[in-house]
């Protein structure tokens, strides 16, 4: 059965969360925590026992927005164990989505929490400790888009290319595409190292989703699927250089 650890600042908050891992036939322990740091003294202790200690946390359902120590801190120090705790984060915020799941997240809980949803987060959490997966084996590469009350998790192999609309970015798949509420700009940063790069100022490309780069009258653009996107002159270099650096390394 699952051990595991809940930390929010807010007692009501944190109530609740004990009360839904209480009710779950899928959690053995629960240990409360009203910090990051004592859940961090609390952690440390787990790992000094060993995994089969009395202490030991298989996953820590953390809120994001506590004085001090935050969450998202608390998460990336965490990372630096030799055998880190999942995390799945609970919070009022949906903004802090895309830096959640860079971290390693397992999921990511809104509050107010409904209860379906958060069994299927125990059971994501479940699943992963069955198959001995840490974090590096959750959904690290997913992004959660909300649609119609709902949370779906949308693979990053899967996306094809984002467009910018103004506080949000559209992730287009072969499937359909998501509104999230992540400017471009961030996602440049985050997903440069996923092969992601900007082909023009409201837009971004999957690098491998190139399947044609044309040339007309000194315009340039590429093909996506049954899409032809603009390529602006200011982006126009470096795109040759990466698709000239993938298609050489693709012949070694």
């Amino acid at each position: 059965m699952l051990r595991a650890l809940a930390v929010d600042d807010e007692e009501p908050a944190l109530a609740e969360l004990l009360y839904l891992l209480g009710e779950d036939p899928r959690v053995g322990t629960v240990v409360p925590a009203l910090d990051a740091t004592e859940a961090l003294r609390r952690l440390e202790g787990a790992m000094a026992a060993g995994p089969d200690g009395a202490e030991a946390v298989d996953v820590v359902f953390l809120d994001i927005n506590m004085p001090g120590l935050g969450g998202l801190a608390l998460a990336e120090l965490l990372g630096g164990f030799a055998a880190p705790p999942l995390i799945v984060f609970v919070t009022a915020h949906e903004d802090f989505a895309l830096r959640a799941f860079d971290l390693k997240a397992v999921d990511y809980l809104l509050k107010p929490l409904r209860r379906e949803r958060f069994a299927e987060a125990v059971r994501r959490v479940a699943e992963l400790t069955r198959a001995g997966q840490g974090p590096a084996g959750a959904l690290g590469d997913q992004v959660p888009v909300e649609l119609g009350g709902v949370t779906r998790f949308v693979s990053i192999a899967d996306i094809t290319y984002v467009e910018a609309q103004g506080d949000y970015a559209r992730l287009h798949t072969p499937h359909g595409s998501h509104l999230v509420r992540i400017p471009l700009s961030t996602l440049e940063e985050q997903w440069r190292s996923r092969g992601f790069v900007r082909i023009h100022r409201s837009r971004l490309v999957a690098l491998g989703r190139i399947e044609e780069l044309r040339l007309d009258g000194g315009n340039m653009t590429v093909r996506i699927g049954d899409r032809i996107l603009a390529v602006s002159r200011r982006n126009a270099r470096e795109l040759r250089d990466l698709l000239a650096q993938s298609a050489l390394g693709r012949t070694r």
